[in-house]
């Protein structure tokens, strides 16, 4: 990778607050949420892997996105917590784009995954008997390589666009981690290219997965609209409102960050820390909460321990 500015080695992360106690608090904040976000991922996906019932497409996917959710989580929180109690808050040039390729591959992967678990609600809702036969794991584990390939090759062309910026201004990121807005800031000259950046961003990794999760919910709705009984109606819906839950959480969170006017100059650094730390967290609460075959899979497994 060439850089726009060879005097450019380090950036310097403020993070939240320069107030001692607030960083203590936040320090402990964060890392009680890091904790919770790694157990509850990891716990969803051993309960998946350990019990035959889970073995479905649906908690194939499900697992996947815990994956995703595992590592996500790790790009960022670490260095949140060392920012919140070290002095010295730099990042390396390399650290930075490393941070920012892999930030950027695992969300974009996130968002084809939610559109591929769309389609995946579609049929079962759509193709009850036949559910087995029109999502083989074949297709299934197909979906999950597609969305790394298409995610990690997005992150490859943005991270390379994005660090051959010339930084002339100064090194001083005004946020926790380091992000296509915080980093557009400090280039200089680049403003027209930095916005055709953003909408090459949001059209192939946001837009274009999302319009496919609406299309599958349009087609959902059809087909829920044609079951006659109402109880028939609410249990089909409820198949998909774990999923749609997500997908409101972390697509509304992203477009509030990248789509809303004026974007490209400053950034809400609280909302930020929703889709990049509290959603990985909650996604396990999400997916476990009103689901009965996690909860007996999990009761099974703790029989079983004891």
């Amino acid at each position: 990778m060439e850089r726009g500015n060879h005097t450019v080695t380090e950036f310097i992360l403020l993070g939240f607050t320069s107030d001692p106690g607030m960083q203590l608090v936040l320090f402990v904040l964060f890392l009680a949420m890091y904790f919770m976000t790694e157990v509850g991922n990891t716990s969803l996906m051993v309960l998946i892997c350990n019990d035959a019932r889970l073995h479905t497409p649906m908690y194939f996917f499900i697992g996947n996105l815990s994956f995703l959710d595992l590592w996500l989580s790790s790009v960022y929180t670490p260095k949140i917590l060392v920012t919140c109690i070290a002095k010295d808050k730099s990042i390396s040039f390399a650290g930075c784009a490393a941070q920012f390729f892999f930030s950027a591959g695992l969300g974009y992967t996130e968002c084809y995954l939610l559109a591929a678990m769309a389609y995946d609600r579609y049929v079962a809702i759509s193709k009850p008997l036949l559910y087995a036969q029109a999502m083989p794991m074949k297709l299934c584990a197909f979906l999950v390589a597609a969305c790394y390939l298409g995610g990690f090759t997005n992150s490859s062309i943005i991270t390379k666009k994005t660090f051959s910026f010339d930084f002339c201004k100064d090194n001083v990121i005004d946020d926790f981690f380091c992000d296509l807005l915080p980093l557009a800031n400090l280039a200089c000259g680049r403003k027209e290219g930095t916005q055709a950046l953003m909408y090459f961003l949001l059209t192939s990794n946001v837009i274009t997965p999302l319009a496919l999760i609406l299309a599958s919910y349009l087609f959902i709705i059809a087909t829920i609209l044609k079951i006659r009984s109402a109880q028939g109606r609410l249990k089909a819906f409820s198949t998909c409102s774990s999923h749609l839950a997500s997908v409101t959480l972390y697509y509304g969170s992203i477009l509030y960050i990248y789509a809303r006017p004026g974007s490209i100059y400053s950034r809400d650094n609280l909302v930020s820390i929703f889709y990049t730390v509290v959603f990985p967290m909650l996604n396990p609460v999400i997916y476990s909460l009103r689901n009965k075959d996690v909860k007996q899979a999990l009761h099974k497994l703790i029989h079983k321990s004891s």
